[in-house]
């Protein structure tokens, strides 16, 4: 499950940034829709996919609320989910 939530984490990372730096600049600097409009709804269930992930993963691993707290903040800052990876997942996988 874990290692699921770790790979998940870095999947919706890279799409966040492909919205902000790709498929946006695309849609209005440029007046493609259609890019961002897939991309938007597959980062939609990647970050709903996300969400759920954490909690449950927190449930299993007893994490603390600001723990919890942090690694979904991470999720809405760029390049947040790839720090929060290698800061909280990898210690996790090592005790596992």
């Amino acid at each position: 499950m874990l290692k699921t939530f770790k790979y998940l984490a870095i999947v919706e990372g890279y799409s966040f940034l492909f919205i902000l730096f790709l498929t946006m600049p695309l849609k209005y600097l440029g007046g493609i829709l259609l890019p961002n409009k897939i991309m938007g709804m597959a980062h939609g269930f990647l970050f709903l996919s996300y969400v759920v992930m954490a909690i449950v993963v927190s449930q299993i691993l007893k994490w603390d609320l600001k723990k919890l707290f942090i690694v979904l903040a991470m999720s809405v800052v760029p390049f947040g989910t790839f720090w929060m990876e290698r800061k909280y997942l990898e210690e996790d996988l090592k005790k596992a």
